[in-house]
């Protein structure tokens, strides 16, 4: 009797949130990245600064709705650090207060 060869590829799932604006920038994390697949919805961001001194709360209101985008992708391990690069290197580049965030969470087992 043989023992059957299990292969593990080790995948991770990433979270991306960012502004609409910035949909397509995203986008082109994802090909630099080699991500094939992926998903995303638009969403609405949502910021509480009722404890912000108000002078310094460039919004000038307490509850700030903000027209966003989730993407969400199954990524090889290998592509990871490529995609942490994208993002950093673009939200260095970036003068505006909002930033593009990449969440990773494990994947214990998928088909």
């Amino acid at each position: 009797m043989t023992a059957n060869k299990l292969t593990f590829t080790y995948m991770k799932l990433v979270l991306i949130t960012a502004i609409a604006e910035f949909e397509k920038d995203v986008k082109n994390m994802l090909k630099e990245a080699k991500v094939k697949s992926y998903s995303y919805k638009e969403v609405k961001g949502f910021r509480d600064a009722s404890e912000e001194n108000i002078e310094s709360n460039w919004f000038g209101s307490e509850m700030n709705e903000t027209d966003s985008v989730v993407f969400y992708a199954f990524i090889l391990q290998q592509n990871l650090d490529t995609l942490f690069d994208e993002v950093i290197q673009f939200n260095k580049n970036q003068e505006t207060i909002s930033k593009v965030h990449l969440a990773v969470l494990s994947v214990e087992k998928y088909n």
